[in-house]
């Protein structure tokens, strides 16, 4: 088949199969007219070539796999240089991303620094944090984003954790103008997802069920859920109604109301203890398994005491 009919076939180009040709991977018959003759298992050797190069491979490293289907194997990669060049290339995507995951922190801990010195929206509003303890909770309802009702005056007995943030973002989706520059806004991903990873060991701590509340919308929070695989619900509270009954905080940044960060611990639907401020998000949730395993041993000593 002549280049063009090739490059039509395996969706090329023919400048492509130029360079493969002067690499020596895919190399036509020479006819006495000076045109380029392909056989028809270039189009397997081209496809190769496409394959592995959008996995990572270099055009050079597919060699061993394109010399395998030339030579007549089945299988392109039953070799020992394909097995190598595998090897070589899984190193070197995780020396990148090794690489790449320092240079986001790094950038993480100079927009926090940043945000630190940023004064933005409005003032904090709402009850002081501190005199929640001992309130009980209001008679609301919601439905989590299981679908469930939560009853927040009913939550059961023993112990409950409902964790209260501002936001979470979505990837690839720009979070609202200023949010970033806001001391606390960070972060909130990152502690869903540590409750997550946790969320056996806060149980056998003592946590009879987990919820994580913010004004985002259901929609908003089912895909959290869904990208986290989330083990507990989140609770959507929109319309702010927790800012009303206990009395939670919230801050202003542009148009939106959002709630400041805190958690709180209940017992019985009575407001057990608060955690706030929350100065590092990501690893809020190993103060509350601390806290727990405390109360849970302190409770033990107790029993052991006969008081």
């Amino acid at each position: 088949m002549r280049v063009g009919e090739l490059a039509r076939r395996t969706g090329t180009t023919i400048r492509a199969l130029r360079y493969y040709e002067t690499a020596g991977l895919v190399v036509p018959r020479r006819l006495g007219n000076g045109y380029r003759e392909y056989d028809p298992i270039a189009v397997r050797l081209v496809a190769q070539i496409r394959e592995l190069t959008a996995l990572g491979l270099s055009v050079e490293e597919t060699r061993p796999f394109v010399e395998s289907i030339a030579d007549g194997a089945d299988d392109a990669d039953v070799c020992a240089a394909a097995l190598a060049t595998y090897r070589s290339t899984i190193t070197g995507l995780q020396e990148r991303i090794g690489r790449l995951t320092a240079q986001r922190e790094a950038l993480d801990a100079r927009l926090d620094a940043a945000a630190g010195r940023v004064t933005t929206g409005g003032a904090v509003t709402g009850r002081d944090p501190a005199g929640l303890t001992g309130t009980r909770l209001p008679s609301l309802r919601f439905h989590g984003t299981d679908g469930r009702p939560v009853e927040l005056s009913a939550l059961g007995p023993g112990r409950s954790i409902i964790f209260v943030y501002p936001l979470t973002g979505r990837p690839g989706v720009d979070l609202p103008n200023g949010l970033l520059e806001i001391p606390g806004a960070r972060g909130g991903t990152e502690q869903a997802a540590w409750f997550r990873d946790h969320h056996a060991e806060l149980r056998r701590a003592g946590a009879a069920r987990v919820y994580g509340l913010s004004a985002q919308s259901s929609g908003y929070q089912r895909e959290l859920v869904h990208r986290l695989r989330l083990p507990y619900p989140l609770i959507p509270d929109p319309r702010l109604t927790l800012a009303e009954d206990p009395g939670l905080p919230t801050f202003t940044a542009g148009d939106m109301t959002l709630y400041e960060r805190l958690t709180l611990v209940a017992a019985d639907d009575v407001i057990e203890h608060v955690f706030h401020p929350i100065a590092e998000p990501a690893s809020h949730p190993r103060q509350v398994l601390r806290w727990l395993t405390r109360r849970a041993h302190f409770a033990l000593d107790r029993a052991g005491t006969g008081r």
